[in-house]
């Protein structure tokens, strides 16, 4: 989730689901994992008592975020179109 290239302003976000359900998530605006159902919190606990786990998450949002945020910016999102509108009896 992001709305400018700058670091500060985005949240990574990966969402685990089983069955169309997510049953964990971690935000790196929370920095840890959060568990949505018996499973999910077990392996939220699981993973958060994991440094390894929790830094690699946390490197994320400055290793794939930061980069992808600014090739969108820099070839999406900074160019704009001028509306246009077809009207048809």
């Amino acid at each position: 989730v992001f709305n400018s290239t700058e670091l500060k302003d985005i949240e990574f976000i990966r969402s685990y689901y089983y069955n169309r359900l997510e049953f964990v998530r971690f935000s790196s605006s929370v920095g840890k994992f959060v568990g949505y159902t018996e499973f999910g919190v077990k392996n939220a606990e699981y993973w958060n008592n994991n440094p390894s786990v929790l830094a690699a998450m946390r490197a994320q949002k400055e290793t794939y975020c930061k980069h992808n945020s600014e090739v969108y910016y820099t070839n999406v999102l900074t160019k704009s179109v001028k509306p246009s509108v077809r009207l048809h009896p």
